[in-house]
């Protein structure tokens, strides 16, 4: 196999604190603005998480009390800090938080996988130093998702007969450091009645590509997230791109950030294609070409 220290991807994190002050980060790709508090309009029976909406440049914006939705102490000023404006997942939503900290550079490699102690009610993606202090990567994924839980749509009725047998026969492997993101991906192909393996670090995904390699069950689609701890998307891909058994493989890497600022990226690292999350019609699209890719490698 090809080193698994594959080149590590540099990375901006935008740190902010919350009450209880310890450092938490969000990748600063997925962030559009920093904007002070603005007024908001609460909504009748919107979600307890919610803190209201916002009118930004004649758009509304719904406000997440990120304290309240991963289990904080609320800010001591309700009306005070700041709003860190995302845009993940094909929407933006407001982040309130105490303060934004400052922007740091470091690498891939240097965001570290959150401890096992976490569980899975965690809602961090992954940890790392800073000046010697501990800083928490957000999931923001989960905290959306606990918030508005993404419908994944039923799309097994557009396929053709063809599509659908060709899609059977793929051996499919799924990479996500995010536990939500994993499962929607998991169910759209569930819903296509299609079962896949899952890895949750490239690392992993690595060992199973190595431990199925010549068997029955040799997987033939990736599909990857980009924004992991430790080994990136785009190091993963290059990392397989070096290795002779697996320079055909058919790799799908799927993102929560807008994928045309990714698509050229993707394309130098060796990818065969970038989606963003989520849209299960368009995820079964890919999927399709990609299988259709497959078989054509086998004639």
């Amino acid at each position: 196999m090809a080193s698994q220290n594959a080149r590590a991807d540099s990375l901006s994190l935008l740190l902010f604190t919350l009450r209880s002050g310890k450092l938490m980060a969000i990748n600063l790709l997925k962030v559009s603005e920093i904007i002070p508090c603005p007024a908001l309009t609460r909504l009748p029976e919107s979600h307890p998480h919610v803190k209201g909406v916002a009118t930004l440049r004649g758009a509304a914006l719904s406000v997440i009390d990120l304290s309240r939705a991963i289990g904080e102490q609320p800010l001591l000023d309700p009306s005070g800090g700041c709003l860190i404006v995302t845009d993940v997942s094909r929407s933006k939503q407001g982040l309130h938080v105490q303060a934004v900290s400052k922007i740091v550079h470091c690498l891939t490699t240097d965001i570290r996988p959150p401890p096992y102690g976490a569980g899975a009610k965690s809602f961090i993606t992954g940890v790392t130093q800073v000046d010697g202090a501990l800083v928490q990567v957000l999931d923001i994924e989960k905290v959306i998702h606990g918030i508005t839980p993404m419908r994944v749509e039923a799309v097994s009725s557009q396929l053709d007969e063809a599509d659908a047998q060709l899609l059977a026969r793929a051996n499919i492997l799924v990479v996500d450091d995010s536990q939500v993101a994993l499962q929607q991906s998991l169910l759209t192909l569930r819903n296509l009645g299609i079962e896949c393996r899952t890895a949750r670090s490239a690392r992993e995904a690595i060992d199973c590509l190595l431990e199925l390699q010549g068997t029955p069950g040799q997987i033939n689609v990736l599909v990857s997230d980009i924004e992991m701890s430790e080994m990136d998307g785009y190091a993963l891909t290059r990392t397989l791109r070096e290795t002779p058994d697996f320079k055909d493989l058919y790799v799908l890497l799927h993102t929560s950030l807008d994928s045309t600022m990714n698509s050229e990226k993707a394309r130098l690292a060796g990818a065969n294609a970038v989606l963003t999350k989520f849209s299960s019609p368009e995820l079964t699209g890919c999927l399709v070409t990609a299988a259709r890719f497959v078989a054509n490698q086998a004639h």
